[in-house]
């Protein structure tokens, strides 16, 4: 019998690495694959607003000190660190990064609506759900609703740690599910580890969740950490508190992982990650439009045993595995999400 070739060998380990029910992180690049601007995109915005006339001379000063840090080359989070925004500051952030997303987040649920088809992530879904497994965890550090409405586009329920409903207080208990004839129903549980785009807040530190809305509710603020320093302190509030926990228990659990788009940029999405990549064995798949350096390090720094990354390559993608680091190409694009289905799993459009 003829030795298997490479890509057979990294088709046979994304296969067993789905069937086991992975873990599905959701990086920038996943959304960027819809038109959701990322984190350049976001800096090159704040570069552009007009500070607020009630700013204090020391704000302002703050202020251009981000601007120059961006300026000089850093990037949206390095240069959020190395200045100290006051809290009005932060909320301006916030509220600016709401105001810059919700509308590119929007087209992808108008595109949806046209075609129930568009987001390769409903395929994924429908393809973990094809046993007798009733949820499917998602952890994202991304504010946008790309993994909701993937969800919806299969019919199956969706839990953000949030009730069901329209108006949507945080839910007690992070196993809250809907019943159908006594069975539980199929359910992605999102867990957003940074907030989203429909999670508020008023003045009194109340917290809500409100689907479908185009605005910011009248007397609430967007409930979102950016980076910077405050990324660190805010995860010790609720709702951000009780996500990570249950983030930090699907990743503590899970038997494999498959990242989409994700940059390996984020202590509270990979922490637990890599120490059961290490300790544990755990499969990991990777497939990304590029690996960033942060991804290289770890995955050539010998603490993950067993894994697949996938990046563009000049044959189509080029694939790295636990024993052929170096690599090997693939003549296939399956480093995008819709072409990764139809070429390693052969799960149906």
């Amino acid at each position: 019998m003829a030795a298997k070739s490479a890509p057979e060998i990294a088709q046979e380990f994304a296969q067993a690495a789905l069937s086991a029910a992975p873990v599905v992180i959701l990086g920038s690049g996943a959304s960027a694959a819809h038109g959701v601007p990322g984190m350049g995109a976001l800096a090159s915005c704040l570069c552009a607003v007009k500070p607020p006339m009630g700013w204090t001379a020391d704000e302002r000063s703050e202020w251009d000190k981000f601007l120059a840090q961006l300026a000089a080359g850093d990037d949206l989070e390095s240069a959020l660190q190395a200045v100290r925004p006051t809290e009005r500051q932060t909320q301006f952030i916030v509220t600016e990064t709401h105001t810059f997303l919700l509308p590119h987040d929007l087209r992808v649920l108008q595109t949806l609506l046209a075609n129930r088809r568009a987001l390769p992530l409903s395929r994924l879904y429908r393809h973990l759900f094809d046993s007798t497994h009733k949820t499917v965890n998602v952890v994202t550090p991304n504010y946008d609703r790309l993994a909701e409405y993937a969800a919806d586009a299969v019919d199956v329920s969706t839990f953000t740690g949030f009730n069901y409903g329209y108006l949507q207080s945080r839910a007690r208990d992070p196993n809250v599910r809907i019943f159908v004839n006594r069975q539980v129903t199929r359910t992605v549980a999102v867990w957003k580890v940074h907030g989203s785009l429909d999670w508020f807040q008023d003045s009194a530190s109340q917290i809500i969740g409100v689907r479908g809305m185009p605005d910011v509710p009248p007397g609430y603020v967007p409930l979102m950490i950016t980076p910077g320093i405050d990324k660190y302190r805010l995860t010790h509030s609720e709702p951000f508190r009780t996500i990570l926990s249950c983030s930090d228990a699907a990743l503590d659990s899970a038997r494999a992982y498959f990242c989409v788009g994700y940059g390996f940029n984020d202590e509270h999405v990979q922490t637990k990650l890599i120490e059961r990549c290490d300790r544990d064995y755990v499969p990991l798949v990777v497939i990304t439009k590029e690996l960033t350096t942060s991804a290289r390090t770890f995955l050539g720094g010998g603490r993950c045993r067993r894994y697949l990354a996938i990046e563009e390559g000049t044959m189509g993608a080029r694939a790295y595995m636990h024993d052929v680091p170096n690599g090997f190409d693939i003549d296939q694009p399956i480093w995008r999400l819709d072409r990764f289905l139809d070429e390693m799993t052969g799960v149906p459009a």
